[in-house]
């Protein structure tokens, strides 16, 4: 790499500060140019910083949503030459990284080497296949792009103003979106049937709003009174009504018509990725990059089903404690259809969240010793995507804005009681909110390390953590334990039917009849877990093969720290870096024990 401009910048600026800082007396010379070195470290982290800024430009919604608010009013397109033109943009990038001498970096900058390395190595294969052809899915999509502006901060008229630009910028994108699933549907790049037969239904729902109720205007309506003077509130309205109404309404109706008069009809009836070109390599891909291994889809199906045959042991025993007069499958249906297990509202579905919540906190300090500053809430699925969502999920916190886990309360009677505590470590405290929250907190190291997410650590993390229940006595009885061990089932099973399903041939049903087997999970539950998975190939294999990799380097350091050992160290040596693969984690974990038998 060339920087030569660079080092002149830096020479000629040196001079003429010396040359203007002379004293009378001429005590300060000026320097021998000769002497200047710019160390491949320094010329490496101007480059980081460069290439983040970058990013921040190429995803403006993201940078938003740090609390960047340069790009605003602008958003990522999304037609096929934008996606075409990433290649070549990738490909110079990585180029550019190499164009350094990893050897004389330091430590720290070694591992962002690596991490930019793989991060470029994977956006460049997945590149290679064409993901934007089924670019919708009852997950996400355009169809969902209003829940964006829910996650924003608004501090000033202006940012409402924004979010109204970008609105109008965004009827484009549902427009690409309908010429880019023609075009993958002339491919044969189609989403399953029962996937667009869900998106569908959320564009129906949303093309059947009132005006008034319509989700696009809830950000206007409830925009801060104190931002605006005389009319400019009911303008800005006024102004959002007609951009709904005149753009992205008919940008909505026509991607309806063609799902349904085209789409939908000539669209696969095959679940799994390889019912599309090149769908087994496709998978092939995904499966390593989810879980930062080169495991492969039938090694990780046997890991599945070696977990499934484990946790249905320790699921017995308790059933056994119990003294249940029955067998583990009448069990599980008792779990189902017990009213006792199920509240009969939202708002005290939610309430017992709060509550697990407040519980959990004061007992982290048992098991952890740094601690991160951002707050976090719980808060309610939107309505609208709830009953197409699974049971819940956590957006991280951004400036201004706290981390939310968000928890389902569609249907309450199908969401168990026992599965509050472990789905709270999961989801807040110490899962999810805790990892993110302490990386996005991480000093001296630059801006993409903190927003790095390497699925299989994050997801490791957030099941790892159920496991810390445990420690901190949060599942009080039986039930609890039993919801705990369900959930690990539950990602033990998920090795299984999504290899099944995208690889091995299995059916929606195979899948389905799987859980039933194994879980106390709701049919709802159920269904809706396995339609993400079709929709959504190779994401839930992190999880176990994630927290299974925690677990093994845990238990190593149990066994060869001894009375060494401290959990709390172990935990804090986890998670000070951020998010990384999984064999750099073991890199590390195995150099801290031999540091702390030094020691």
């Amino acid at each position: 790499m060339n920087f030569t401009i660079h080092k002149n910048f830096i020479l000629a600026f040196i001079i003429f500060f010396f040359s203007s800082c002379q004293t009378a007396q001429n005590e300060i010379t000026e320097p021998d140019i000769n002497t200047i070195v710019i160390s491949e470290d320094e010329i490496f982290e101007e480059y980081l910083a460069a290439q983040w800024d970058e990013d921040l430009k190429d995803s403006p919604i993201f940078a938003s949503l740090l609390g960047d608010k340069r790009f605003n009013q602008d958003i990522t397109p999304n037609n096929i030459e934008y996606y075409q033109n990433r290649i070549s943009i990738l490909e110079e990038k990585k180029q550019k990284l190499k164009a350094f001498d990893f050897n004389k970096l330091n430590p720290d900058n070694k591992l962002n080497y690596k991490l930019l390395n793989l991060n470029l190595d994977n956006s460049i294969e997945a590149s290679s296949y064409p993901s934007y052809y089924m670019s919708l899915n009852q997950r996400g999509g355009v169809q969902s792009y209003y829940e964006t502006g829910d996650r924003l901060v608004y501090s000033s008229k202006i940012d409402y103003e924004d979010w109204l630009i970008r609105l109008s910028k965004y009827s484009d994108n549902i427009n690409n979106t309908t010429n880019n699933l023609k075009e993958g549907l002339a491919k044969g790049y189609t989403q399953p049937k029962l996937v667009t037969r869900q998106v569908i239904t959320q564009i129906d729902n949303l093309l059947n709003n009132d005006i008034d109720r319509h989700p696009y205007l809830k950000i206007f309506l409830s925009a801060n009174d104190e931002y605006f003077i005389n009319d400019e509130k009911n303008q800005l309205i006024e102004d959002a009504k007609e951009l709904i109404s005149n753009k992205i309404i008919p940008a909505y109706q026509e991607l309806n018509e063609f799902l349904k008069n085209e789409y939908l009809p000539k669209s696969r009836d095959s679940i799994g990725l390889d019912g599309v070109p090149d769908g087994k390599k496709w998978y092939e891909y995904v499966a390593r990059y989810h879980t930062t291994t080169n495991l492969t889809p039938d090694e990780i199906h046997e890991i599945g089903l070696s977990e499934v045959s484990r946790i249905r042991s320790e699921m017995e025993e308790i059933i056994n404690d119990l003294k249940w007069d029955g067998d583990f499958k009448s069990f599980l249906n008792y779990l189902r259809t017990s009213p006792r297990f199920y509240y009969d509202n939202g708002e005290d579905l939610l309430n017992a969240y709060l509550i697990m919540a407040k519980k959990i906190d004061p007992l982290l300090p048992k098991i952890f010793k740094v601690f991160p500053r951002a707050p976090y809430g719980v808060i309610p699925i939107p309505e609208e995507s709830a009953p197409f969502t699974t049971t819940a999920y956590y957006n991280g916190p951004a400036k201004g804005r706290p981390g939310y886990f968000y928890a389902n309360l569609y249907k309450p009677e199908s969401r168990p009681k026992y599965e509050i505590p472990v789905l709270t470590v999961h989801e807040a405290v110490p899962g999810h909110h805790f990892q993110i929250s302490l990386a996005q907190e991480l000093e001296n190291v630059p801006t993409f390390r903190r927003y790095l997410s390497f699925t299989a650590f994050v997801e490791g993390w957030g099941l790892y953590s159920e496991e810390l229940g445990e420690f901190m006595g949060i599942y009080e009885d039986p039930y609890d334990k039993f919801g705990q061990l369900t959930y690990d089932m539950w990602r033990a099973i998920r090795l299984v039917v999504d290899t099944g399903m995208h690889y091995k041939g299995w059916s929606r049903d195979d899948a389905i009849n799987l859980f039933l087997e194994n879980t106390a999970k709701s049919q709802l539950d159920i269904e809706n877990e396995v339609d993400r998975y079709i929709a959504w190939p190779g994401q839930a294999l992190a999880y176990k093969i994630g927290q299974l990799k925690i677990l093994e380097l845990r238990l190593k350091s149990e066994k060869e720290l001894g009375d060494k050992y401290d959990i709390k160290d172990f935990h804090h040596e986890i998670l000070k870096r951020g998010s990384v693969p999984l064999d750099i984690l073991e890199d590390y974990i195995n150099e801290w024990i031999e540091n702390t038998l030094d020691s």
